[in-house]
């Protein structure tokens, strides 16, 4: 008799919720019921569906007892489906439908936002809001103040130290090759050292690790020299491929510094193990170095063995730096007011949550706050 009357309370209950999963990107329903009193008595539950009320319904998946909810990620969006619940016991006894009747039927479908994201929306928007302003700001004709990075203010320093010597300058640019963001920025400061050696007429040697940079280096040291009106000073095999291989590359390039001595030496790129090797090369037969990288792990070597060091992102404003181009300048400082604004943020938000933590009060205003801040 219990047992009847166990499976006539599975049998019996009704209420199937089946709803699409809001802001999500589609193909995807959330499925509830509530358990009865005979879910100690279950050992899982077997979600049922079809594509009519009355049609065939095929398992999609199963839930451990004392859960009673289910996301089928199998559908198709705009695509009416009906769903059952089937308990399933050991005792076949126990065994029985959630309900007389199958759910409503449902159907998914992609949202275009995550309304819970409301937070990345607005800071995205105030961060593009101020590069905007401020590249508007920089084609007026405002000054807009970047603070002095004296690596990239010893340039024309190291290049005239070499010519005043009578040596060349030597340009690495790493071991990235065209998709690293950071061989990139270095060409951008090869174009500068590049007009500057022109201009003085001293010889620039660029070693380079991949054959499409050199191709790359090989076009901006060009250009330079025509900007400058110095074609005919234009040396292309002093821009040559070495070798793709780190340590091979690395003997190469402190065999170039033993035999020419350079002047100056710069070092602009993303390197790795090899760059110890190369800046106590370059420290031992006295050059003047500037480093750059933004490889947090050999920052300190440069640091130790270079004159002058462009840390991180000092590498990817050298660009604007040096152009001192509308786009480029405004974009960095609409950049640098964002990260104002983010900096003052968290600062707030753990002084909030601090000053909850410590009163143990529950304040609403507080925790909505770092709430909003959360990540979804």
């Amino acid at each position: 008799m219990l047992a009847l009357f166990i499976f006539l309370q599975i049998s019996a209950y009704s209420g199937i919720k089946v709803s699409d999963i809001p802001n999500d990107k589609g193909e995807a329903i959330s499925v509830e019921w509530k358990l009865s009193s005979a879910d100690s008595s279950v050992v899982y539950y077997n979600i049922l569906r079809a594509e009519s009320r009355d049609g065939k319904y095929d398992s999609v998946g199963t839930v451990l007892k004392g859960s009673n909810r289910f996301e089928d990620k199998e559908v198709k969006d705009g695509k009416p489906y009906w769903y059952k619940i089937y308990a399933v016991s050991l005792d076949s006894v126990f065994s029985g439908f959630i309900g007389t009747e199958p759910s409503d039927s449902v159907m998914s479908s992609a949202q275009w936002f995550n309304h819970k994201r409301w937070n990345v929306l607005i800071l995205g928007l105030i961060i593009c809001g101020l590069a905007l302003l401020y590249i508007w700001l920089a084609k007026k004709g405002v000054p807009l103040f970047i603070r002095n990075i004296p690596g990239l203010e010893a340039v024309d320093e190291a290049v005239g130290r070499a010519t005043e010597m009578g040596r060349p300058i030597l340009y690495i640019t790493g071991l990235g090759d065209m998709s690293d963001i950071s061989t990139i920025a270095s060409l951008s400061i090869l174009e500068r050292v590049a007009k500057r050696a022109a201009m003085h007429g001293t010889s620039l040697i660029v070693p380079t690790y991949d054959p499409v940079v050199m191709s790359a280096a090989q076009e901006v040291v060009k250009q330079a020299h025509e900007e400058v009106g110095r074609p005919d000073t234009y040396d292309e095999s002093k821009i040559f491929y070495l070798t793709a291989d780190q340590f091979g590359y690395a003997a190469g390039v402190d065999g170039i510094m033993l035999r020419d001595r350079p002047g100056a030496v710069f070092m602009q790129g993303y390197f790795f193990a090899e760059a110890l090797i190369m800046a106590e090369t370059g420290n031992s037969i006295g050059a003047i170095q500037i480093a750059g990288t933004p490889a947090t792990s050999q920052l300190p070597f440069f640091v130790a063995a270079c004159d002058y060091t462009l840390i991180g992102e000092e590498m990817f404003a050298a660009s604007a730096y040096l152009s001192r181009e509308p786009l480029m300048l405004g974009s960095i400082k609409g950049e640098d007011y964002a990260k104002i604004i983010i900096i003052i943020i968290i600062v707030v938000g753990v002084l909030l949550a601090t000053i909850s933590g410590l009163s143990n009060v529950q304040n609403n205003f507080i925790n909505n706050f770092i709430n909003w801040f959360t990540p979804i």
